[in-house]
């Protein structure tokens, strides 16, 4: 049976998003809804709106994984991991229960996302 996530944010003609991609249908990984960041930009409120809802955010870019609580989370470090240059959401995310993944991380994604 396939596993599920809540929710994915990607872009099309993301190399990192094509990744996200693959990833989860090597893991049978279904989305229940899935947003394109090409036609949904979604800027620093909407990043804040979707921290509400979790309680942990795990965001990898490149090599580097961070992992923090959302609960008292610094705002600037908030948007260090949530925002892109533009500053607009930044993709690929996926929801998945309390957990928020941004960019990807096959390794640390494979340990938690998986389950």
């Amino acid at each position: 049976m396939a596993s599920k996530v809540d929710w994915y944010y990607r872009r099309s003609g993301c190399t990192t998003c094509k990744k996200m991609d693959a990833f989860l249908e090597e893991h049978s990984i279904v989305p229940k809804e899935t947003s394109s960041a090409n036609k949904e930009r979604r800027g620093p409120e909407a990043a804040f709106e979707l921290v509400e809802t979790v309680s942990k955010v795990i965001a990898a870019r490149g090599k580097s994984v961070v992992e923090f609580k959302t609960k008292g989370a610094d705002e600037e470090l908030l948007k260090k991991h949530l925002l892109g240059p533009t500053g607009n959401l930044r993709s690929p995310i996926v929801r998945k229960g309390k957990t928020l993944y941004v960019g990807f991380n096959n390794e640390a994604f494979a340990e938690s996302l998986v389950k």
